[in-house]
This record gives C-alpha cells, sequence and structure tokens, in this order.
C-alpha cells in the first residue's frame, strides 16, 4: 500500500508527474497495472483545479514577495506553453494539447497543458479530455522505456 501512495504524490508534483511516478513503479517492483491506473489517477486529480483556477491565483500571486518569483514563473511558462500550441496547431488545439501532453519531454505534462490550456481559454471538458489522452499516451511510452531500461538491467545482473 506504501508504495502505491508513493506512485500516487510523484504523479502528482509538477514537472514529475506521471513520467516519474511509472519509473519508480517499475523500479520498485510495483504492479505495473494497479500503479499505471493510480498514476493516471494522481497527474489528473489537479487538472481541474488548474484548469479552473491556477491563473487566477498566479496573476494573484505575481507581485506578492516571497511567491512572486515562482507566480511569475508559471506564468511565463503557461503562456508560453499556450503561444506555442497555439501555433502549431491551427484548427487541431485538442489534438496538439494531447500531443504536447502525451510526449514525455521535460514541462510538457499535464500541468503545463491544462495552464496553457486555461492561457487559450479553451473548452474545459474538452481540454480535459485531451489532457487525459495526453497522459495516457505519456503513461504507456514512459511503461515502455521503464520496462525495456529496467529489464534490460535485470539481464545484466
Amino acid at each position: 500500500m506504501k508504495q502505491y501512495l508513493i506512485v500516487f504524490l510523484i504523479s502528482m508534483v509538477p514537472l514529475i508527474e506521471l513520467r516519474g511516478a511509472v519509473p519508480y513503479a517499475v523500479a520498485a517492483g510495483v504492479p505495473i497495472v494497479p500503479a499505471c491506473i493510480i498514476a493516471v489517477i494522481g497527474n489528473m486529480l489537479p487538472v481541474p483545479f488548474i484548469f479552473l483556477f491556477a491563473r487566477k491565483v498566479l496573476d494573484w500571486g505575481k507581485d506578492k514577495k516571497y511567491i512572486g518569483g515562482f507566480c511569475r514563473w508559471c506564468l511565463q511558462k503557461g503562456v508560453k506553453g499556450g503561444t506555442k500550441l497555439q501555433e502549431k496547431s491551427g484548427r487541431g488545439l485538442y489534438i496538439a494539447l494531447l500531443l504536447f501532453v502525451g510526449i514525455p519531454l521535460p514541462g510538457t505534462g499535464a500541468w503545463t497543458g491544462t495552464l496553457a490550456a486555461s492561457f487559450l481559454n479553451m473548452d474545459f471538458k474538452k481540454s480535459v479530455v485531451a489532457v487525459l489522452g495526453g497522459v495516457l499516451l505519456a503513461g504507456a511510452i514512459m511503461l515502455a522505456a521503464s520496462m525495456g531500461v529496467f529489464g534490460a538491467v535485470s539481464l545484466v545482473s
């Protein structure tokens, strides 16, 4: 049970998200199917809150003494992600959001994708579905990569 909680918590951390939770689960020997389900749930849990409230909180905090720098950094990241997404997508904005979240590169996860969607005033339901699709895609990629790497290591040792 402790390992599942760790997977869940890792998947909720910005910038690490499911991309770190799945390799952890594979390395720790946590059963794959429940670990992946838990990682997806943990990664998606913050999404509605980010979409609905993050921009307001960041705008409020950008001028505050202790949190201003972090809030400004998050705002810049959201604007930059949203601009890139819109420039590259054309009419397929939700497909672009899915791919943006789904390709496991640093800074392209559910947190950034959702923040970008809120900055672009995208439809809430369609954005959540696109982010979920991206999280599932990233999970599949990370699972395949993790099992390949850790499988190769176990053959050598």
